[in-house]
């Protein structure tokens, strides 16, 4: 893992689309079955879209039948961050990106086993390495 990254506001509104900067930066959320990754089924490795850090592996996903990419278990604790979220009169822990605090989604009880979890992800927060890429660029 990497050093985190620090950004000015105007920085990333530089380096990111439109639609990640509202998702990633502002906490935004991608409408239900629209993101490229809520059905995406190859084999690899999910990073952030604005660092590139390794945030999950595409053996812990699942379909959880809520229209996001949804994931079991990160690739490791530290390569996300959870903190309380009570915005939209609810009550959510929020999942951001540990190496930017790009925020990435929401974490819920109600996954399968073995944790139980359900890392509810935007599309827009996340781009995908294929295992073949990742294989030959390490």
């Amino acid at each position: 893992m990497t050093d985190k990254i620090e950004k000015s506001d105007a920085e990333w509104q530089e380096v990111l689309t439109p639609e990640q900067y509202r998702v990633m930066r502002k906490k935004g959320t991608e409408r239900a079955f629209t993101g490229k990754y809520y059905a995406y089924k190859e084999d690899g490795v999910y990073r952030c879209g604005a660092c590139g850090q390794e945030l999950f592996d595409s053996q812990t996903k699942f379909d959880s039948g809520t229209g996001w990419p949804s994931f079991y278990t990160p690739i490791g604790p530290e390569r996300v961050t959870e903190a309380s979220d009570y915005s939209h009169f609810m009550v959510r822990t929020e999942v951001t990106c540990s190496r930017c605090g790009a925020h990435l989604g929401h974490v819920f009880d109600d996954g399968p086993a073995p944790t139980g979890l359900r890392y509810c992800l935007n599309s827009v927060s996340l781009d995908f390495q294929s295992r073949e890429d990742k294989l030959s660029a390490d």
